[in-house]
This record gives structure tokens, sequence and C-alpha cells, in this order.
């Protein structure tokens, strides 16, 4: 495959990738407003990874490098808040198995920390998680919706591995 040619099938899949987390984005904000599935401390990181993701996606589809480096610096750059999301996504699935005895305490809103407390003690009371992160309130196919965020960021990185790091 030429050049070109690579650099359209990379453009390609990372505006896909970009409109998939788009999607998801709309789909939680959606389940937020019209079913009041209101999202809990991991939730909120875990659309914070999707939207970074999406931008890096964004911005490697609009660039679209011919050369091999190019594509890989970008794919770098995609895989880290995609690997983000499956490490937060992976934690809150866990959270959602633990028997209800080993289930921690339930902690303030997110908002009051972000007052409260600095940025990196935020970020640590909030990967520990919380009685309300293993809460389950929805499910399609019998997974929950941490369970769809965790594949979808697993998909998503492999689709920038296919995309960014696979040899022509």
């Amino acid at each position: 495959m030429n050049d070109k040619a690579a650099a359209s099938a990379f453009r390609i899949r990372f505006l896909i990738g970009f409109v998939a987390c788009a999607a998801l984005i709309g789909f939680a904000l959606f389940s937020q407003q019209h079913w009041h599935l209101n999202p809990c401390p991991l939730c909120i990181f875990q659309r914070i990874a999707f939207a970074v993701l999406g931008l890096a996606f964004l911005i490697g589809g609009l660039i679209a490098p011919r050369g091999t480096t190019g594509r890989r610096v970008l794919g770098v750059i995609a895989l880290i808040p995609a690997l983000a999301g499956i490490g937060i996504a992976g934690r809150h699935v866990w959270l959602t198995h633990l028997p209800p005895d080993q289930v921690p305490a339930c902690g303030p809103p997110l908002e009051f920390m972000m007052d409260a407390s600095p940025f990196a003690d935020v970020v640590r009371q909030v990967l520990t998680g919380s009685g309300e992160c293993a809460k389950v309130d929805w499910q399609f196919l019998g997974l929950s919706m941490p369970a769809w965020a965790l594949l979808w960021f697993v998909l998503l990185t492999g689709l920038i591995a296919m995309s960014a790091f696979r040899r022509r």
C-alpha cells in the first residue's frame, strides 16, 4: 500500500473512531437526561476519557500523515486516553461485581470533592471507587454500562493499533 492510500485508510479509521466516541458520549448524555441515570464519578471519568480519545481521533483523522512515523505518533497519542479508559472502566466493572458486603461506602459528590480537595486527591478518591459506582442501573444484552464502556475502549484500542501500528 502506498503512502497516499495508507494515509487515506488511517484518516477513515480515525474519523470512524471519532464518530464512535461522539456517539458514545451522546448516548451517555441521552441516558442521563431522558432516563435520569445520573453518572457516578467513575462514569464521569470514562466520559472524559472518551472525549479526549475522540479529540485524538479527530486530530489524527484531520491530519492523516502520509508517513509511518506520523501515524505512529498519533497512534501513541490516541492510545493514552484509550488505555486510561480501559483502566477506569475495568475498575468500574470490578466494583460492580463485588459482593455487597465488600462494596466501599458512598463518597461525597464529585463537585464537592473538586471544591474541597486538591486535584490529585480527587483523582485518587474517584479511582478508588465508592458505593454509588458499584450500583448497576442499566443493562443491555446482559452487560452494564461500565462493561459496555470497557468493551468500546478495547475495540477502539484495537482500531488504533490496526490504523497506526500495522505493517503495510
